[in-house]
């Protein structure tokens, strides 16, 4: 099956979800949706729970790329750990399947497939991978940690300084998260970050 069939069939399902809560989505909806056959959707991802995985997967994916764009930027340390906090925050606020995952509190109207790896028999390498463990928030807030970690620092930089920048940016991230279960007022996100980072070494 083509990739690209994949992805209208994950689209179709996440469309599905904002409009219903899960327990309430058809398979033969999200087939017919995406344009392929029923036994189509059940040959690429084997299940509805295996349907879940893959969607919770490509979320999942989708937010730590966001996370690569804003360590990207052409920018200082400070405004790059800014707009990977506002990033957190922003996507969490669009999209209940990243909230879900970086919180985790799943609500009944999603679907909540376990983190652990689930034995997989798909010939389909998407899918095993979908199979494999599902990050936990514990999972996110190292992973976006040890990327600003390997964004932000410079070749040769000594030990001692690594550990200092991976605190502050593992509080950055923990920081972020708290905005995503309790948004802040006037300021925003950014503003909370740039006075905690004014007070941090970088």
């Amino acid at each position: 099956m083509m990739p690209a069939a994949r992805e209208s069939l994950l689209d179709a399902a996440y469309t599905a979800l904002a409009r219903r809560p899960w327990s309430a989505v058809r398979m033969v909806d999200v087939a017919a949706a995406a344009g392929v056959s029923r036994q189509t959707l059940y040959n690429e991802f084997g299940s509805k729970e295996g349907l879940a995985r893959a969607l919770v997967r490509r979320e999942a994916d989708g937010y730590l790329a966001g996370v690569e764009r804003a360590l990207a930027l052409p920018a200082d340390a400070r405004e790059r750990l800014t707009a990977t906090a506002e990033w957190t925050a922003s996507v969490a606020r669009e999209n209940a399947l990243v909230k879900a995952m970086l919180t985790g509190c799943w609500s009944e109207r999603l679907p909540a497939p376990t983190l652990s790896a689930v034995p997989s028999s798909s010939a389909v390498p998407a899918q095993r991978r979908a199979d494999g463990p599902l990050p936990s928030p514990g999972d996110f807030v190292a992973a976006v940690r040890d990327r600003a970690v390997a964004a932000l620092s410079a070749p040769g930089t000594p030990r001692a300084d690594t550990a200092e920048l991976a605190r502050t940016c593992e509080l950055i991230v923990r920081l972020a998260l708290s905005c995503v279960a309790a948004p802040p007022g006037e300021g925003g996100v950014a503003e909370l970050v740039r006075v905690t980072l004014h007070r941090q070494p970088l």
